[in-house]
Parts: C-alpha cells; sequence; structure tokens
C-alpha cells in the first residue's frame, strides 16, 4: 500500500504576526479549473436575485384606503403633496403624499369614476368625470367663499388680520355657513348647495340627444389642456368634447371619428403642441386631431385594443400606449404607420402607462398584478432612436402580495417615488 500525504513548511503557513493576511494556497492552473466560468456567472446572478429580494421597493400605502377598486388617479403638475383617486364605488379622495394621509372623501358620482385631472392653475382646480354623464369641478383647498355667507367674506377674519394661507387650511372644513350656487347646467333652474367645501362647484353634461334623452352619454376619459384653460373628454358617444369651464356645453365636438361609432376610450392633449390631441378607441384605433380646424388628422389601427395613452413629456412627439395584447408601444406621431418600440414582459392586459418627468422611461401597471419599468432611451440618444439600452424588457418589476389587478400608475413630479391603484 501506498500512502501520499502533503507536507508544508511552517514558515509558509504561518503568520509572522497578527496583522497579516493569511496565506491561501490555490492551484491557479486552467485546467484544473474547467468550470470557472459558468460557476462565476452562476454566484452573480445569485447575488444579483438576492440583491433585488432584499431592495423592498414598496414604501408604504396611503393610510385610509378605498373600499373598493381605485380606478383612476391624477397628480398635480405644479405641486407634489395634493394627489386624488377615483374608486369604482363613486367616491374621490384626496391625499396628502407628505402625511400619507387622506384629506377628504367625496361622494363625487353615482356610478364609477372613470377619469380625474387636475388644471393647470395653482388654485387647486380638478375635474373628475363618471359613467353617469358628468363631469364635476372640485377644489383640493376648502372655497373660502363657501364659509360665509352670501354677502361676501368673513369680516371678523379680516378684522382679526387672519391671513392664513391655503396650505394652512389644506383639508380642514370650516365652520361657519356655507353659501348657495348656482349649477352651470342649463336644465337646473334652481339653487343647490355643495356637497362639501371642497366642491363640486360646476357640473357639465352633454345636451340631450336623440338616444341620451334620459340616461345621457358615459365619460370613460378627461384631459386638462397644459396651458389654456380648457380641458377634453372622451364619451360613449363616439365623440371627443372640448369644454371651457365657464361654459356649460361643449365649444366643439370631433362625433365623426374617421367613420367609426366605437367608444373613444381616451383622450391626450399634447404638452407642446397646443391644438393637438390623441385618442384611443375601441375599434382598436388609435387617432390625432387638429382643434383649429375641429379635424381629423390621422389614425393607425393595431391588432388589439389599446387601453392607454401617454405622451412624453421631454420629446413631445413621441407617445406610449398600452395594449390588450399584454405589451406597450411607443410611437412617433410623425410616422403612425409602424411603432418605434415595442416593450414585452407582462403576462395580462396593459392598464395603465405613465412617462418618468425625464422622458427616459415610463411605467406600466397590468391585469397580471405587476407593475413594470421600462427604459427607451439610450446613453446620448433620444426615446425615437432606441438602442443598447433598450432592449424591450422590464429593467425592474414591482409586486406586493396583497396588490392585485392594477389599474393606474404615475411618477411623482420630482420622480422619486411611484404611486399606484389596483383592485385590492
Amino acid at each position: 500500500m501506498k500512502v501520499k500525504a502533503l507536507s508544508r513548511s511552517q514558515s509558509s503557513t504561518t503568520r509572522s504576526s497578527i496583522h497579516d493576511l493569511r496565506v491561501t494556497h490555490k492551484n491557479l492552473n486552467p485546467s484544473s479549473h474547467p468550470q470557472a466560468r459558468a460557476r462565476e456567472y452562476t454566484r452573480a446572478v445569485t447575488a444579483a436575485k438576492l440583491d433585488r429580494m432584499f431592495a423592498q421597493p414598496f414604501v408604504g400605502e396611503l393610510k385610509g384606503g378605498h373600499v373598493d377598486a381605485v380606478n383612476c388617479m391624477a397628480i398635480c403638475r405644479t405641486n407634489l403633496c395634493p394627489v386624488v383617486s377615483g374608486c369604482v364605488d363613486g367616491t374621490v379622495r384626496v391625499w396628502d403624499l407628505q402625511q400619507r394621509k387622506m384629506v377628504v372623501n367625496l361622494e363625487a358620482h353615482s356610478r364609477c369614476v372613470s377619469g380625474l385631472v387636475f388644471g393647470n392653475g395653482i388654485e387647486g382646480t380638478f375635474y373628475s368625470c363618471g359613467e353617469e354623464g358628468m363631469v364635476k369641478a372640485w377644489s383640493i383647498f376648502p372655497r373660502a367663499s363657501y364659509n360665509t355667507s352670501a354677502g361676501g367674506m368673513d369680516s371678523d377674519s379680516d378684522e382679526d388680520g387672519d391671513e392664513s394661507s391655503d396650505d394652512e387650511e389644506y383639508g380642514k372644513k370650516p365652520k361657519a355657513k356655507r353659501r348657495n350656487y348656482k349649477s352651470n347646467n342649463k336644465k337646473t333652474a334652481e339653487e343647490e348647495e355643495p356637497d362639501s367645501p371642497h366642491g363640486p362647484h360646476n357640473i357639465y353634461r352633454l345636451p340631450p340627444t336623440r338616444g341620451n334623452q334620459h340616461t345621457g352619454n358615459a365619460f370613460h376619459s378627461i384631459d386638462h389642456h397644459w396651458s389654456d384653460s380648457q380641458f377634453a373628454t372622451a364619451s360613449s358617444d363616439a365623440a371627443v368634447h372640448l369644454w371651457d369651464p365657464e361654459r356649460s356645453t361643449p365649444i366643439s365636438t370631433f362625433n365623426n371619428l374617421w367613420g367609426s361609432d366605437d367608444t373613444v376610450t381616451t383622450v391626450r392633449y399634447n404638452p407642446a403642441e397646443r391644438d393637438l390631441l390623441a385618442h384611443c378607441s375601441n375599434d382598436r384605433g388609435i387617432g390625432l386631431h387638429d382643434t383649429r380646424t375641429s379635424s381629423a388628422l390621422q389614425k393607425t389601427i393595431l391588432s388589439m385594443k389599446s387601453n392607454c395613452l401617454e405622451w412624453n413629456p421631454m420629446e413631445p412627439y413621441m407617445f406610449a400606449v398600452g395594449n390588450e395584447d399584454y405589451n406597450a408601444y411607443t410611437f412617433d406621431m410623425r410616422k403612425l404607420n409602424r411603432p418605434t418600440g415595442m416593450f414585452k414582459g407582462h403576462v395580462g392586459a396593459v392598464m395603465s402607462v405613465s412617462w418618468s418627468p425625464t422622458g427616459t422611461e415610463f411605467v406600466t401597471g397590468s391585469y397580471d398584478k405587476t407593475i413594470r419599468m421600462f427604459s427607451v432611451r439610450k446613453e446620448g440618444g433620444t426615446a425615437a432612436h432606441t438602442g443598447s439600452h433598450s432592449t424591450g424588457v422590464a429593467r425592474d418589476i414591482y409586486h406586493t402580495k396583497r396588490m392585485q389587478r392594477v389599474f393606474c400608475v404615475g411618477y411623482t413630479p420630482d420622480h422619486k417615488y411611484i404611486l399606484s391603484g389596483s383592485d385590492d
């Protein structure tokens, strides 16, 4: 029998002091390690997975949530704190992001709230539309005119020199009397009292037609102009309506959408072109409108219906849509014949899409209970010319155990957080 023994000198294995590094022995011959590259790759992938698992991107939930599915959400363009969300039970809730709590709960509509949008001013006005055929104007700050009688402002507060701003009264209910107001609807001649100091301050309805004398047309989407005082709505009468907040009837109507009678589901103003509108409809179409001439510009038809549409805030000729075929697409409005990018990964219909304020990425919410973030710009390039950094695969995926089908997502204006509303 032959026995082989390994022996090393004590000087080669012992440290001279406790501050020296420990001596390790390793065979550096590559022939002794045939699987070194595969082993290191496996270790790197495992480390990346563990890093994602312990990242915990979920920050928290807003206290006092809805009792039913959150169907829509609006983020203020001029302020970081206020956010409003709409529920399928007809309620609208105003939130304070800094405190992460509800400010007020408004009984806005008798049916599902289908759209919310903030105005472009600093007075905190926002609009909600519902499936019962009404658009209502609200305020996130309690209106001072409803805190007093019809004679005007409270004289006591003026004498005391109380010059508290709207921010100090944010979410506080007034103790004084409310004033009656007249609805903007011509059919209602009597004076009504607002439901709360937050509104509604105006109510808008479509004029009755042969098909909606009693029920009215349901509104499915609403969007406010980026600079002018007007907003647009999409309704079930296959039309896009433009509204002036000071008038009770639409100032313009697009009712001939390329001969299609299908419902318009989404409408969005272009952030740079003042007179450009984009819409999605149930006939699988995406169309552009010119509000100056009240004419349709061009339209493209996809294989399946698009559920959402958003313009790129930094490159306004680009927009993204979320489709029923589980994918998101980016388009150049100058060439609608084909998308500039296709972004895969969801295993359910894409219900919502939102661009980051930098215009370099967008986030999608899907029926598969996940939120995915896609990068669309190559370093030094543009969103229209995607490169190696835009592979069409999500760079990150967010989901929690409780989160259900995601109906709305949005970036905060400071590009630090993502808000989502789901079916839980």
